[in-house]
């Protein structure tokens, strides 16, 4: 049974947390070390576009996208399996081939899709672990863009190449770069958990120092909470 599994048992994540068995996860670029903008972005676009990013637990990456400006809607999911196990209870085994998920619908005059990568690098994930982010471990937890189109391809893959050539990371970067097949949206209770649970331990060590290395990294891009709104997946 892995860590993540405790989320939902606020006192045990707590306990855990405290005995040393979870840690602040943040990407290696967390330390205030800037990342630089891609030198690839996608072409210019009209009307609202997606992206889909896994990068850990999903709570903590919908609370990160909800804070940036030209972010329209985010919704927790799974990506990378078969409709007919992305639910909680089979995508925590680790077999489905689903990682936990979020769908970014947002306006691109207002925020590229390069610029929310640099945010994804930045504060929401460390690229550099292996199927696992801090106390999370699992294949679901794994660092992937699921790219929706040639040119998000064509700006992801250009974006981990001028990282690695600017060693902006001590460790290889291990983010898979993979089409999107489906995104299916998660059971209600984990949409916008982090913004219904602040107070909960896992929340407080994991997530919410996420968002604050976004206001602190990206103060014209930052936003403040938004009025939670009925998730209803477009």
């Amino acid at each position: 049974m892995s860590i993540r599994r405790f989320k939902l048992f606020p006192a045990l994540a707590g306990l855990l947390l405290m005995a040393g068995l979870g840690a602040c996860t943040l990407a290696a670029a967390g330390d205030n070390t800037v990342l630089p903008d891609p030198a690839v972005d996608a072409a210019p676009a009209q009307g609202d576009q997606v992206a889909v990013l896994a990068g850990g637990c999903f709570w903590g990456l919908q609370a990160v996208f909800e804070h940036v400006k030209g972010v329209k809607k985010v919704w927790a999911g799974y990506s990378g399996g078969a409709a007919n196990t992305a639910e909680y209870d089979r995508v925590s085994d680790g077999d489905t081939g689903h990682a936990e998920s979020v769908k970014i619908v947002y306006d691109p005059s207002k925020v590229s899709y390069g610029q929310l990568l640099k945010v994804y690098f930045s504060v929401a994930t460390d690229p550099t672990q292996l199927n696992r982010q801090g106390p999370d471990v699992g294949t679901q937890y794994r660092s992937a863009i699921f790219y929706g189109n040639d040119d998000q391809k064509r700006v992801a893959t250009a974006y981990i190449a001028q990282l690695t050539a600017a060693h902006a990371y001590g460790d290889p970067i291990v983010t898979q770069v993979v089409p999107l097949k489906g995104f299916y949206v998660a059971e209600s209770y984990h949409q916008d958990y982090a913004k219904r649970h602040p107070d909960e331990p896992y929340i407080v060590f994991n997530d919410a120092p996420k968002v604050t290395h976004l206001k602190q990294q990206f103060p014209t891009l930052y936003q403040p909470d938004r009025e939670l709104v009925s998730v209803t997946l477009h």
